[in-house]
């Protein structure tokens, strides 16, 4: 899912054989165990780790509701009331241990830090503890035993152990067990789904009333595909609501299971419709992909949605650690051959992230003659088209290794999120070529791609977004796409930049298609680390005073409820 009109995202990660891969992450799980505190006393802070705890910058969420109805007003506060069971039941997928118990013993100073984590690790800092009293974080978070190897994992003979929507468990002999989500968290699906249906009574658009009632008897079934189905079907709704478990991400042992969040929404009309009309190119910029046939034999809907909000409220798994400012989905296949996918652009979002993070950088690391072409409207577009170009390539492979999710393993999602990033500029280039999209100037699209490259690279190793920024900068760089001055000031190469892009178009589209898990791995191991300079770059950034995200104040009384 991420995160411009128009601006990008992220990559990968890995190792050079399998066997070596499997055996250090059945390590990390065995030592999983002892990585956990006992809560009887209370916590203290890790040396140095306090520098970190002034990376985020305030913003308040907010949105003109005056044209909404008392109805919708009052379905926007039900719908506010379901986020926050998603963000409780994220606490418990992240992490093993009770969220008030564990804050209530972190060390003030600590406290909202630990908050924004949804635990004891740094999310933009490669998952390391900021507590003394823990070690490294469970590569399978909460979603599994910590004891439990990948080899138990593979030989647990269960059909549903690869589920998206299950937790592993060990029953009272000590055996693996499945356990489904709407048994797991049933006493708070349950009150989150009667906050749907009354929500639902209020809905003055029908397509949304039957969205919120389906994906309450999701959380009660366990079934969501149909919820997903009705939420594409929606067209003329004010306000919106992407709720229930989604995304991957957290789980990077296997990226089989989804995590928990929410975000109330309401629609920006004049935005969305001055992006209405770029989904209609999807076919034409499939076929125009620069790879084999084969790998793009799939042909992505005209219908997909492109549509501007303001974000309310953030929950869960979207509001741990980096924050995103732009959503692609449904993310099940089927439903995205079916009918196609939504792109949600969040604009107040991103609008934070360009004033408060992007813009102060390019001060810092753009040569002054390049400064100019950083601006919100490529940002924006670059971010938009991050998230269409979700839908091209393709989401099965070649060779009959299943859906490419499946074969890629933990690394599907940082190589989709870098296939999104690097197609979306082809994206830009090709409709700025055709005179579609014809605000600015081509280079303001590709330096402000540059600019976001930094900001995305400092959310650190443990994120998808930013294992697929590593590997692309390291990429750029290896092809010559830009220059860096004395200064630490880099200068963007215009014409190298674009051959970086289309070579590694193709390098990562064949990856998919090919379910090339062990490709992935060396691209990762290879491309997917920090080098010396660019951290010292970076400290530059830090030094500045420069946040590394925003965190949100936001609720009913911000919106004036």
């Amino acid at each position: 899912m991420l995160k411009q009109i128009f601006t990008i995202a992220p990559l990968v990660l890995a190792l050079a054989a399998c066997s070596e891969q499997a055996t250090s992450q059945d390590t990390q799980a065995q030592q999983a165990g002892s990585s956990t505190a006992q809560q009887t006393s209370d916590y203290s802070v890790v040396d140095g780790a306090q520098r970190r705890f002034g990376i985020y910058t305030d913003y308040t969420l907010s949105s003109d509701i005056s044209h909404l109805s008392a109805n919708q007003k009052e379905m926007l506060g039900l719908l506010i009331e379901a986020a926050k069971i998603m963000d409780d039941l994220f606490w418990q997928q992240a992490f093993a241990h009770s969220k008030r118990s564990f804050l209530s013993a972190v060390p003030e100073q600590a406290q909202s830090f630990a908050n924004i984590n949804y635990g004891p690790w740094d999310r933009l800092d490669g998952d390391k503890p900021f507590l003394r009293e823990f070690s490294q974080k469970p590569s399978g978070a909460n979603f599994y035993p910590a004891d439990m190897t990948k080899a138990e994992f593979n030989d647990f003979n269960n059909e549903e152990k690869d589920s998206e929507y299950t937790l592993i468990r060990r029953d009272g002999s000590g055996q693996l067990t499945v356990v489904p989500y709407a048994e797991a968290y049933a006493d708070e699906l349950k009150q989150a789904a009667k906050l749907l249906r009354q929500a639902a009574e209020l809905a003055e658009d029908p397509d949304f009333a039957k969205y919120l009632n389906l994906r309450a008897d999701a959380f009660l079934s366990n079934e969501y595909r149909p919820s997903d189905l009705a939420w594409m079907d929606m067209q003329n709704n004010d306000i919106d609501v992407v709720i229930g478990p989604i995304e991957t991400y957290e789980d990077q042992l296997f990226g089989y299971k989804t995590a928990f969040e929410a975000y109330v929404l309401i629609k920006d009309k004049e935005w969305s419709d001055r992006l209405a009309k770029y989904a209609q190119f999807l076919p034409e910029l499939q076929r125009g992909l620069p790879v084999d046939n084969k790998y793009k034999q799939e042909m992505p809907g005209a219908n997909a949605q492109l549509n501007a909000y303001d974000a309310v409220y953030f929950a869960g798994h979207s509001n741990a650690g980096s924050k995103t400012i732009a959503i692609n989905l449904p993310n099940d296949e089927y439903v995205q051959l079916e009918k196609g996918t939504r792109r949600l652009q969040l604009k107040n979002a991103m609008r934070a992230k360009f004033d408060k993070i992007l813009r102060p950088i390019a001060e810092q690391l753009i040569v002054p003659e390049q400064r100019e072409n950083i601006t919100f409207d490529a940002f924006f577009a670059n971010t938009m088209f991050h998230e269409v170009a979700h839908g091209l390539g393709i989401k099965n492979t070649i060779n009959d290794k299943g859906t490419v999710r499946a074969a890629l393993k933990e690394h599907a999602s940082a190589l989709e999120e870098g296939k999104a990033d690097i197609l979306g500029l082809y994206m830009v280039t090709q409709l700025f070529e055709k005179g579609e999209l014809s605000t600015g100037k081509l280079e303001d699209y590709y330096t402000t791609f540059m600019a976001s490259i930094f900001r995305s690279v400092r959310f650190g190793a443990s994120s998808a977004h930013g294992k697929a920024n590593m590997i692309r900068f390291n990429y750029f760089a290896n092809a010559g796409a830009f220059t860096r001055n004395a200064e630490g000031q880099y200068a963007i190469d215009m014409e190298k930049m674009r051959a970086a892009m289309t070579s590694l178009s193709e390098k990562i589209l064949e990856l998919q298609g090919d379910g090339n898990y062990q490709g992935v791995s060396e691209l990762v191991e290879r491309l997917g680390v920090i080098s010396t300079q660019l951290q010292t770059d970076l400290d530059k950034l830090s030094s500045a005073g420069i946040p590394v995200d925003v965190t949100f104040k936001q609720g009913r009384s911000e919106l004036g409820l």
